[in-house]
């Protein structure tokens, strides 16, 4: 589908070749220098996907993201150019989506922008009882992609979302973690870490789980990856 992205990205260089790059595809792209006229400019937007670099003048991208996701849920992509492990499980503790490391390539960048609009707008094939799962007091509805808990509405990212729902999909089923993080990103990702699984799934079971500290519908299989919970 085609759709609007928000780059906030403030070296012209690199603002204008994602731009170019996306116009190309389609896609309609606002180009914001700071964080500070991306929060100004989010609902006037209306975005439906946010690049994100981290290291933005003023306040910076982890910042941008925390006070983004009070105004939208579109997909969060952070461009970043540490590659050090403790920004990536911060940028996906926040609520981004995905990161690429610069310099990185603008195709993979155009090909994760693809997927990532993909899952969160295109149509939804897998189903078991038509659009919605029901587990115990969770109710994931496919085709709204919403999941609310006794009645309660949760905010999950795509990601967590396209997570939940695969495993509730098929109670029991052990997934390693490598089929989950496959399953997740449709493109050829050039850093796949494992480990960003565990922060998805640490994040999903804090707004589902009743007690997170003793989960009921995700479990872990120690040693292999993650099951949702036989009803």
């Amino acid at each position: 589908m085609a759709g609007n992205i928000m780059v906030v990205e403030d070296e012209p260089a690199v603002a204008r070749g994602v731009q170019v790059a996306l116009e190309q595809e389609g896609y309609a792209v606002s180009v914001m220098p700071t964080g500070e006229e991306a929060l100004t400019n989010i609902r006037d937007a209306a975005p439906d996907l946010i690049i994100l670099d981290v290291r933005l003048p003023g306040i910076d991208g982890f910042e941008v993201c925390r006070r983004l996701r009070r105004e939208s849920r579109a997909p969060v992509i952070f461009l970043t150019a540490r590659a050090d492990e403790v920004d990536k499980v911060v940028g996906l503790e926040i609520g981004a989506d995905d990161y690429l490391v610069k310099p990185f390539s603008v195709r993979e960048l155009v090909s994760r922008v693809k997927a990532h609009l993909r899952r969160a707008y295109g149509e939804l094939a897998d189903t078991e009882t038509g659009r919605t799962l029901r587990r115990g007091e969770l109710v994931i509805d496919l085709e709204r992609r919403r999941v609310t808990r006794d009645g309660e509405r949760l905010t999950l990212t795509t990601t967590e979302f396209d997570l939940l729902r695969h495993l509730a999909a098929k109670p029991g089923r052990v997934y390693t973690r490598t089929q989950l993080l496959e399953l997740v990103r449709d493109y050829d990702a050039l850093d796949q870490d494992e480990r960003t699984i565990n922060v998805h799934i640490s994040h999903i079971r804090d707004k589902i789980e009743p007690d997170p500290a003793q989960p009921r519908y995700i479990r872990t299989v120690r040693g292999v990856g993650y099951a949702f919970a036989e009803d």
